[in-house]
């Protein structure tokens, strides 16, 4: 009688070992989740107050000048929240090819690139053969929102 209830008690105590070894394993693991989850919350959070709007005129000849081959555009911040102005953050690629050689220029003397803020972005295309005559497509990325600017030359 007594080797039952010892039994019993082994059987009880492995059960309450067993419990909170995987009620351990769970809390470490939610809390982790957790995390993520406030991580995802903030980059989607900038994300969604990113956004960006080419106004330069597709029809202009200042576009594209054929003497120094450069692309010349003309970008708003249009979202909520300031952005960075750097060359390094802002992604640009012309007719599909990514471009290295782009300068940014802050306009109207502001201090950042603020909400209703523009900048001037002088493109060098890398090929250094100039584009072509006929369509060409400029694409601008900032914090993962895009833009693209259609042009003719």
């Amino acid at each position: 009688m007594a080797s039952v209830s010892v039994s019993h008690m082994i059987l009880f105590i492995a059960s309450i070992v067993i419990a909170a070894s995987v009620a351990g394993v769970f809390t470490d693991s939610i809390s982790q989740v957790s995390q993520a989850i406030d991580d995802r919350g903030l980059s989607v959070s900038e994300n969604v107050r990113t956004d960006i709007e080419v106004i330069s005129d597709s029809g202009s000849a200042a576009v594209y000048d054929e003497t120094t081959e450069n692309i010349t555009i003309y970008v708003k911040n249009t979202g909520s929240r300031e952005l960075r102005s750097e060359s390094e953050a802002i992604d640009v690629l012309v007719d599909g090819q990514y471009e290295t050689d782009v300068t940014v220029t802050l306009l109207d003397g502001a201090d950042g690139w603020g909400p209703g803020d523009v900048v001037r972005m002088e493109i060098s295309p890398n090929d250094g053969g100039g584009l072509s005559a006929g369509d060409h497509r400029v694409k601008v990325i900032v914090n993962e929102d895009e833009e693209v600017f259609r042009f003719r030359i």
